[in-house]
């Protein structure tokens, strides 16, 4: 319940931060329109020279637009902006702003994940949601409630693991403040976009155990229809929890080399 409060203060700081400048509204409301059509035309493109690629179809991939659309949104609401304040050369960590998370009597680590909340990017959620549904009733099918709660189930995990990777990052700034490590992360996620079955075997290999984006589109999109293997969502679960760890570790390890401003 103590942490519970903590996100709610950091909410309401965040919210009236946001309302502050209201023309950001509009501002997010065109990003959030032009991504959703630049990934629609992206799919429409690529369908419209074929009908399917190793099993996908103009449909199949339009549901993983969605849950890519629906996961960037969450990314984006507040363990994203949190986590990428920490870098770059105006960053909390160059600048020395670290120290005032570092004097709060809470976890840094929870500081760090959830101060930062940006409201704006739910246009980019009901967005993402409502591809999902229109793609979802375009494939003809209904829905089951087993592979539905799968579904919700498998998106938690793959939001883990979108977590933990940026959590890595994160880390990283330590041993170099003013590197933008999620550019390099941000040009692989792009992948994600479509399903891992559309890329050669290697690269099929490296985003989905690896570099494993593929787990937090693609395997969610799967569940939907019913084609979810156990090996995937066994394994899913497995690099969540891994990657929970590694990210854990790493982070605590680099912020043992944080300088603070006053030292």
């Amino acid at each position: 319940m103590f942490y519970l409060k903590i996100i709610g203060s950091f909410i309401r700081a965040s919210l009236q931060d946001e309302m502050a400048h209201r023309s950001n509204f509009w501002i997010s409301l065109l990003h959030s329109t032009l991504n959703l059509l630049t990934g629609v035309l992206g799919v429409a493109v690529l369908f419209g020279q074929v009908d399917s690629i190793n099993g996908w179809d103009f449909e199949s991939t339009l549901v993983i637009l969605g849950v890519y659309l629906s996961a960037g949104a969450l990314r984006g609401l507040f363990f994203g902006p949190s986590l990428e304040a920490l870098s770059g050369m105006d960053g909390e960590v160059w600048t020395g702003k670290l120290d005032f998370t570092l004097l709060k009597p809470v976890d840094v680590q929870f500081q760090a994940s959830f101060r930062h909340w940006r409201f704006f990017r739910l246009l980019d959620l009901v967005l993402g949601l409502a591809v999902l549904v229109v793609a979802t009733q375009r494939m003809g099918q209904t829905v089951s409630f087993p592979n539905f709660f799968v579904f919700l189930f498998l998106m938690f995990f793959g939001m883990v693991i979108l977590y933990s990777i940026l959590l890595i990052f994160a880390g990283l700034v330590f041993w170099s403040p003013g590197f933008l490590f999620t550019w390099v992360f941000d040009g692989i996620f792009q992948m994600a976009r479509y399903p891992v079955g559309v890329y050669p075997d290697w690269v099929r290999l490296i985003l989905t155990w690896v570099i494993p984006v593929g787990l937090i589109t693609t395997v969610p999109a799967q569940a939907i229809s019913g084609d979810l293997s156990e090996l995937l969502l066994v394994g899913t679960i497995f690099i969540a929890a891994a990657l929970l760890f590694v990210g854990t570790v790493v982070f605590r390890i680099g912020l043992q080399r944080y300088a603070s401003a006053s030292s």
